[in-house]
Formats: structure tokens, sequence, C-alpha cells
């Protein structure tokens, strides 16, 4: 079979980055572009965290990097650097060569010409049913595509997006998912635009747990510059989860969502209506799935697919495996 096309849409964030690597990877997936978001970081420093993936891991043809969205469609931006550091990346720049040189030196990478929505409908439409679009960030970019150029998005083969949480407590709030929670505007949108959508909750992805003696373990045996940027990028959030859980694991949220299109048997998915809760107060961002135990024609029909269950084991065994293919 043909690798499946992609386009992913990202705010690196250090999952988002564990997620870039497993899909260069991964010879199931052809990355075809990467598309960033503010979110986790600025879309200014979003992007630049692409770039440099991109250098470190140099897939050839190396796929094209638009920047979109600088903020929420309604709201003020609210980043996460107090978890993923102030780079987004852990605090890359403490990192030096036995030369003295910084061990991650400032991308070169040129940027697309169009905006991160312009360039998805444009790889959209030139492939009708061909690519699933996997967004790991807040979904403002989708969300202008949508508005932009609907009748170019529909011929999406389908869209995997990460964030939510249906029965799991929140991680930004005690109902809301962090995604989600910062657009839930454009989170609505999306969800009632009536495109093919898995949906990857945190109900699964804090079940993929990393633990920091197998990344340990791995840069002992392997030693490649992936390896190593794995372990770098890391180091400071074990250290956060060591703090606030007593626990030296890292859950794999985004890297899951790829790992839904690398192989769909890792997940069982169950049809719901999903609705975003956009209001002030305590709801914020919550998506609220119908699960009342009633008949189909007394409710809504479904708008996405929901990932309920995860093999978790076999996927840390794929993502360790696949990160460890990487040249050095």
């Amino acid at each position: 079979m043909p690798p499946t096309r992609v386009i992913i849409d990202t705010d690196p964030g250090i999952d988002d980055a564990l997620a870039l690597i497993l899909a260069f990877a991964s010879p199931e997936l052809s990355v075809e572009a990467i598309t960033t978001v503010a979110g986790n970081v600025t879309v200014a420093q979003a992007t630049r965290n692409a770039c440099l993936l991109l250098e470190l891991v140099d897939p050839r043809p190396r796929p094209p990097i638009a920047s979109g969205a600088t903020r929420p469609m309604t709201r003020p931006l609210r980043t996460a650097e107090s978890y993923h550091g102030g780079d987004g990346l852990g605090e890359l720049s403490r990192f030096r060569t036995e030369g003295g040189e910084p061990r991650y030196p400032e991308p070169q990478q040129r940027l697309a010409v169009q905006s991160a929505p312009a360039l998805m409908a444009e790889l959209i439409s030139a492939a009708p049913g061909e690519i699933v679009l996997i967004c790991i960030g807040p979904l403002t970019n989708l969300a202008m595509a949508i508005q932009a150029a609907p009748t170019e998005m529909a011929k999406v083969k389908g869209i995997v997006v990460m964030g939510g949480a249906i029965q799991a407590p929140g991680n930004i709030t005690p109902g809301a998912e962090f995604n989600l929670y910062t657009d839930p505007e454009a989170a609505k949108l999306v969800f009632t635009s009536g495109l093919p959508i898995t949906l990857v909750p945190l109900d699964v992805t804090q079940r993929v747990l990393l633990r920091a003696e197998l990344i340990e373990a791995i840069v002992q045996h392997i030693g490649s510059c992936t390896t190593q940027f794995v372990r770098d990028t890391t180091e400071r959030l074990f250290g956060v989860e060591q703090a606030r859980a007593g626990c030296a694991a890292i859950p794999l949220h985004d890297p899951l969502a790829v790992g839904v299109v690398i192989d769909p048997s890792l997940v069982t998915r169950r049809p719901f209506y999903v609705e975003m809760e956009t209001g002030e107060g305590p709801a914020q961002g919550m998506t609220i799935a119908d699960r009342r135990q009633i008949k189909d024609e007394w409710k809504q029909p479904p708008n996405l697919q929901v990932c309920t269950e995860v093999d978790a084991g076999r996927f840390i065994a794929l993502f360790l495996e696949r990160i460890c293919r990487l040249p050095a």
C-alpha cells in the first residue's frame, strides 16, 4: 500500500515535536506539509520549532512549512511555556557541544508563501480524498480554512484531532483539555462542519506514558542525534511530572494522534455527538459527548468518531522502535 498522505497542524510543544519525529520515522506516512498555529507557544516560536525539527530529521524531500493563526479566533492567546519551557522545547539553548557551540543552532528553513489555512486547502483540493489532516494544536487554522474554502476542505480524506476529554478529567481546567480550551470557538466550528473527524482525547492519550528510564536506555544504546534530542527536550518535562505526580513519565498526547493514522487498530472508536462549550465559566472548553442510553432517534446523529480505548503497550513499543530508526 502507498503511504497515507498527511498534513500535520501543530504548535510545538514537546509532545508535538515527538509526534513529528514519529511521523517522519514511519513509512506508513508521507508528510506533505507542516502548518503551525499559536497554542503551546506563539506561532512565531511554533514555526521556529517546526523548522528546527525538520533540520534535525532532514527528510527528503522536505515538506513545506506554513505559518498560521497568531491567536485564537475571538480570545487572547494563553500559552503553556510554564509546562513546555520558554522555547516550547524544554529550554534547548542550555545544551552545548564540546566546543561550546549551541547543540541546536537556529534553523534556516524557508517558509511557504501561503498561510497555513491556504496551504491546507490548496493541498487537499489538489488531491481529493487522499490527504489526512492531523491536528495536534488548537483548531484555529482548520476553522479558518473551513470558513475560507469549504468546498476545498470537503475533499479531505479525514481529520484526526488530538483534543478534548470525554470522561477523563481535563488538563487545563477540571473539565477541559488544553488544545480545545485554547480556542473553543474554532473547535465548535470544526465539530459542526460535517467533515469526517476522529477525536483522540485525554481518555486515551493519558494512558500512553513515556518513562524517563526508557529514553535513557535508548540514548545509551543508540546515541543518534534524534534520540539525543528526545532526551534533551523531555528532560525538563520529566522533572515537572516527577514533582507533580511523583513519577518521571509523560503522556504522549500528540504522538498518539499520529499513531492512530499509522495503525488504526491501536484504538477503539465509538461514534458520539460531541458539542463544545464556548461560554465563560468553569465549563469553558469542555467537550460534551451525548453518552445517554436512549433511542438513537432521540439524539443528534454522531458528528465524531471518538477514541475510547488504546493498546498502550503496543503504541509505546511502536514509538520507541520508530525513534530508533532515524539516522544519526
